[in-house]
């Protein structure tokens, strides 16, 4: 059994997707550094992940639901972290 161009470029598009997102979050959690960050985009990433995990077990495609499993953990970090700093950020200034 071989792998189809769609089932290939599916994987490379997981990769491309895991390898996008992994960084930013080991350097988010690594440095807690979140200036640079916008989190509108942020959180419509991870809901636009949320929404690939649901829409990849609908569709019983493990590949997309464990791909967006992992980036909308990564921007789910990325945002509480994000969120902690604008805060403290905000009360520090008073």
């Amino acid at each position: 059994m071989g792998l189809s161009l769609t089932d290939i470029v599916g994987y490379l598009a997981s990769i491309c997707m895991i390898l996008g997102y992994l960084p930013q979050a080991l350097m988010t959690i690594r440095t807690r550094d979140t200036d640079a960050i916008s989190m509108m985009t942020f959180s419509m990433m991870g809901l636009g992940s949320i929404f690939f995990v649901v829409n990849g077990l609908l569709w019983n495609n493990i590949p997309l639901v464990i791909t967006n499993l992992i980036t909308g953990t990564c921007s789910l970090i990325i945002f509480i972290i994000k969120l902690r700093n604008d805060y403290f950020k905000k009360h520090n200034k008073k």
